[in-house]
């Protein structure tokens, strides 16, 4: 399958991330077959997109006509051989439940065109092992895909044991094509690049808060107002060759024996879920969380994100 083979996309899954990366696909151009396996959530889809613009047409990134473009790109489908139809890639945003992602593929290759490419959208699970409940494991691959997937532009795309070169190297063109800033990762990790580094952070940011050392409020200040806020000029690896490597060495020669290293989650974290403290949905984790608070925290993110993204892209594509 070549990149100019590709008109029409399936997305399996209309919730969180699925809607998201339809949007982006309908926004460039393509057709979208769009299914899940929730009638609410799929009805939801179109709503849900259209929200997304507001954030765009605010700061003059998009028009009102943008959006009508790109819902009459998207076909809601209410069944998998629906979905399949006509279309050249495929694309799974479900559950992370390895039997149930190889359950689905099995069905979408049985009602897919032979040469159709299919991608997972898992954050952590193992491409070679979704792809065991295909016949043709070279055309399977992962594409993992940022929350939220309409505004951030990395996607990593991860072959798996058996992927073969040329479906690999289409995707990686395709999520190009379409704005997006991919990734390629040669081996299939447990967790990849992106969630391996972030939750290399998260055990320590959790660990500190466990042991006194800081609260979660100013944990994350140091975060989002200290290095962080660099991070979206600059990279690990970039910053430790500004910084020199015979200091980073040094550093990680003494700092290395501090850090936690624990192979099982912060005693903090099974204190604060067996207290029924899971997060925004229970309304309360680390913070206190109201429906207000959420939706305020979530524009904000977006918005800045957004600002920020489009200054870095601009200066990139200016060379």
């Amino acid at each position: 399958m070549k990149l100019s083979n590709i008109r029409r996309i399936g997305i399996i899954g209309a919730g969180l991330m699925g809607h998201g990366i339809a949007q982006v696909f309908a926004s460039a151009g393509y057709d979208v077959n769009l299914y899940d396996t929730d009638k609410a959530t799929l009805d939801a889809a179109k709503g849900r997109i259209e929200s997304n613009f507001k954030v765009f047409i605010a700061l003059g990134l998009a028009k009102p006509e943008d959006v009508a473009g790109c819902l009459g790109r998207i076909t809601l489908c209410t069944s998998l051989e629906a979905l399949c139809g006509g279309c050249q890639y495929i694309l799974e945003a479900i559950l992370e439940d390895l039997e149930l992602k190889r359950k689905v593929f099995a069905e979408v290759e049985r009602c897919s065109a032979p040469d159709a490419i299919f991608s997972s959208n898992t954050s952590a699970i193992s491409i070679t092992e979704i792809a065991a409940a295909l016949k043709n494991r070279g055309r399977f691959l992962g594409t993992h895909f940022w929350n939220p997937p309409h505004i951030l532009p990395c996607v990593e795309v991860i072959r798996g044991d058996e992927t073969a070169e040329a479906p690999f190297e289409t995707i990686y063109a395709l999520l190009e094509k379409v704005g997006k800033v991919p990734v390629r990762v040669l081996r299939d990790v447990p967790g990849f690049l992106g969630n391996r580094l972030q939750h290399a952070m998260w055990r320590e940011a959790v660990s500190l808060c466990d042991r006194g050392v800081a609260s979660a409020g100013d944990i994350d200040k140091v975060v989002k107002y200290g290095f962080g806020a660099r991070m979206p000029f600059i990279g690990p690896m970039e910053t430790a060759d500004l910084a020199g490597l015979v200091l980073t060495r040094d550093i990680h020669k003494y700092l290395f024996p501090y850090l936690e290293s624990a192979a099982t989650p912060a005693p903090v974290l099974e204190r604060l879920i067996s207290g029924g403290a899971t997060g925004v949905r229970a309304g309360r984790g680390f913070y206190e969380w109201t429906p207000e608070k959420i939706q305020k925290i979530i524009q904000q993110r977006d918005t800045v994100l957004l600002r920020i993204l489009h200054e870095i892209i601009g200066r990139v594509q200016q060379g």
